[in-house]
C-alpha cells in the first residue's frame, strides 16, 4: 500500500526588521489592516516595548513569547457528522495552527478593548497574557474547557 505523502503549502515567512523574529513578522500581519505593514510594525513595535517596560523585563521578545505560549491551545474542537448526528469532537491542535489561533486571539482581544490606541490595546493584551488573564487567555480556557466536555466523543476522531 503507497504511502500518503503530506506536502506543507505554508509559506516561509522572513523574520521581522527589530527583532530578526518570525513569530514577531507573523504578529505583524496578524495586525495589519488594508495592507499598511508600516502602520501594523510600528504599532506592534510599540506594544512590545510598553508591555516589556511595565513587567519590568528587558528583553520585549521573552515577554511575547511567554504570552503566545500561554494563550496557544492545545485542543480544538471540530464538527463531524456520524449517524445523523453532529458531534463536537476534540482534537490535539499542531505546531504552526497553535501559533495561528494565539496570535488571532490576542489581535481580537486587543480590538475588541476600548479606550486607548491600538499599542496600548495590544501592550495590555500581552501583559494579561503573560498573567494568564484578559481576553486571549479566557479564549483558550474555553475552548479547552469545550474539548474537555466533548472528551466522551474522542472515539469519533479515529473512525
Amino acid at each position: 500500500m503507497p504511502r500518503k505523502v503530506t506536502v506543507s503549502l505554508q509559506r516561509k515567512l522572513n523574520p521581522d526588521r527589530k527583532y530578526q523574529s518570525v513569530m514577531v513578522q507573523h504578529l505583524i500581519n496578524k495586525s495589519m489592516l488594508d495592507g499598511k505593514k508600516q502602520i501594523a510594525e510600528r504599532a506592534v513595535y510599540t506594544a512590545l516595548e510598553i508591555a516589556a517596560k511595565k513587567l519590568g523585563s528587558e528583553n520585549p521578545l521573552e515577554v511575547f513569547e511567554k504570552a503566545v505560549k500561554n494563550v496557544s491551545p492545545n485542543f480544538e474542537v471540530k464538527s463531524r457528522r456520524v449517524g445523523g448526528a453532529n458531534y463536537q469532537i476534540p482534537f490535539p491542535i499542531q505546531g504552526h495552527r497553535q501559533l495561528h489561533y494565539a496570535f488571532s486571539w490576542i489581535v481580537q482581544s486587543a480590538r475588541t478593548r476600548k479606550g486607548l490606541s491600538y499599542s496600548n490595546r495590544l501592550a495590555q493584551e500581552i501583559i494579561d497574557a503573560c498573567g494568564e488573564t484578559g481576553g486571549a487567555y479566557k479564549k483558550k480556557e474555553d475552548t479547552h474547557r469545550m474539548a474537555e466536555a466533548n472528551r466522551a466523543f474522542a472515539h469519533f476522531a479515529r473512525a
